[in-house]
């Protein structure tokens, strides 16, 4: 079963008719067929970005539930300080907390394909093994 992680800016696209990118994320995701993985870093950055509209909050969590994504935790200690080594690294970039939790459980779940809008990010970013991250939103387009 194909496995993506899963970005704060499809989650808020797909859920919000009037963003630029809805259509696009909405065909990506009837599509797919596989598994959503993200952390709890991601909900709460999507949820702070949903909650300009009273439904916004509950819209997310339907759809987390009805998607079935698994969220991971991103507060342990270590991942905490691994996260911050990554901000600082790619801190020209820039990189958010989120976005390092990602890479975080990318490279622990040895996954590279991501669903995000932040191509500039996850273009150069790499997991703990150096590999490049697939943008699943650009796959097949064109």
């Amino acid at each position: 079963m194909e496995t993506w992680l899963l970005d704060t800016g499809p989650i808020v696209a797909f859920l919000d008719e009037a963003d630029a990118a809805h259509r696009g994320v909405v065909h990506a995701f009837e599509r797919f067929t596989g598994r959503f993985v993200t952390t709890d870093a991601v909900v709460v950055e999507a949820m702070h970005l949903v909650s300009h509209t009273p439904a916004g909050p509950r819209l997310l969590i339907d759809f987390l539930f009805s998607s079935q994504a698994a969220i991971h935790s991103s507060m342990a200690a270590d991942i905490l300080l691994q996260a911050g080594e990554l901000m600082t690294k790619y801190a020209d970039v820039p990189m958010d907390f989120a976005d390092a939790t990602l890479v975080l459980l990318a490279t622990r779940l040895r996954i590279s394909a991501v669903c995000t809008l932040d191509r500039r990010g996850f273009r150069a970013y790499r997991s703990g093994t150096r590999k490049a991250f697939e943008l699943m939103l650009d796959r097949g387009a064109g």
